[in-house]
Formats: C-alpha cells, sequence, structure tokens
C-alpha cells in the first residue's frame, strides 16, 4: 500500500543509498592499509535519485518488471580520487569520517520523512498518534 507514495518510495531510496554507501565505507576504512586500494564512494543521492526516476520505465500489471535496481553495484559506485600514498592506497581515514557522519544524515533524514509521512497518513485516517 505505501509503495504507491512517492515520498515513501523517495525516503526508502535514501535510506538504501545511505545503507549502500555505509557498507562502502566500511569497506574502504578496512582496506586502509591495504597496497593499491583505491578508495570508493557513492554519487550523491539528488542526481542518482532523479536520474533513477525519470529512467523508470511505467509497468501496466503488477507482474511485469520496471527495469529498475538500487543496488550499489548498478553504476552509482565512483572512485573516490583521493591522493594516493606511497603504497598507492588513496584511503583517508579523516575523509571517511566525514563521510560516515553524511551517510548518518541521509538515514536520519530519511526516518524524519517517512515518521512524518505516516503521521499525516495516521492523522488522515482519523487515528492521532
Amino acid at each position: 500500500m505505501f509503495d504507491r507514495i512517492g515520498t515513501m518510495q523517495m525516503a526508502q531510496a535514501l535510506t538504501d543509498h545511505a545503507v549502500q554507501r555505509q557498507k562502502l565505507i566500511a569497506q574502504n576504512v578496512a582496506n586502509a592499509d591495504t597496497p593499491d586500494f583505491k578508495a570508493r564512494d557513492l554519487s550523491d543521492f539528488a542526481s542518482t535519485y532523479r536520474s533513477q526516476v525519470s529512467a523508470e520505465m511505467r509497468s501496466t500489471r503488477s507482474g511485469h518488471l520496471t527495469g529498475v535496481s538500487w543496488g550499489a553495484e548498478s553504476g552509482r559506485v565512483v572512485d573516490d580520487g583521493g591522493e594516493p600514498a606511497p603504497n598507492g592506497n588513496t584511503v583517508s581515514v579523516e575523509e571517511e569520517m566525514i563521510r560516515t557522519a553524511e551517510a548518518r544524515r541521509e538515514f536520519d533524514v530519511s526516518l524524519a520523512v517517512t515518521r512524518s509521512a505516516m503521521s499525516l497518513i495516521r492523522t488522515s485516517l482519523g487515528r492521532r498518534s
């Protein structure tokens, strides 16, 4: 039922983006000392969401496929482009800490939007709380 509400879809997509970004950050930190490891990150949410929504195919029946995938490997993973260390590693733990805070903020925003939308739905149904 809630999957047809655009606000809820956007909040779910933002949550998925924050989760995938946090996974990449964890991989970057885990490989901070690995020679020739290149730090990776996700493209910003706004540009990927707009392109994903505009490229979405419409389906006429629930069984039809839309061709949309929100996985991390759907072309949104980008090279961080950081300065390489002498061993070729481009991971900066300080930058990863900043990215962790940004991912947490994205998750908090998606949670606030979901809570607000659920409150609005409850109010429209005549329930208060």
